[in-house]
């Protein structure tokens, strides 16, 4: 694998640790806050530095070169990562993080089904068991 194929593990392993900030971050942040005042601060945040990534990158793509599925699937995305967020923030506004994160952490299981059933991507036997230690040590950390 060249560095070019491999880009997108930096990028998933990067992920993961802003992941790990905003989970802490946000546990400090919204106390004495309305969830939803961290959200809309939070989505309004996401749209400037996203606008700014596809400024500097100079990769806007005009959208009436989108397909309407596409559009759909963007929209639909959009409306469930809103959905997460509200329910995200006022969970960890009066839970502990050290439960709310790996329960929305959880949100892996729902994905490999989506891909799965739907994308029709298929998963081997170490992704399978992977995902059973994902689930049984967040189960653990739920129970003890």
């Amino acid at each position: 694998v060249d560095n070019k194929d491999s880009k997108w593990l930096i990028y998933a392993i990067t992920s993961a640790i802003f992941a790990s900030f905003t989970s802490i971050l946000a546990k400090i942040g919204i106390q004495n806050v309305d969830s939803q005042t961290v959200t809309a601060i939070r989505t309004i945040v996401v749209v400037i530095m996203a606008w700014l990534v596809v400024g500097v990158t100079k990769s806007y793509q005009p959208l009436k070169q989108l397909k309407k599925g596409q559009v759909g699937a963007i929209v639909f995305s959009a409306i469930a990562t809103g959905m997460s967020w509200l329910c995200y923030f006022a969970a960890l506004k009066d839970g502990p993080a050290s439960i709310v994160v790996p329960i929305d952490k959880l949100s892996i299981v729902v994905s490999i089904l989506f891909a799965s059933f739907v994308l029709h991507e298929k998963q081997n036997i170490k992704t399978i068991f992977g995902l059973i230690c994902i689930v049984a040590s967040t189960l653990l950390l739920l129970i003890a």
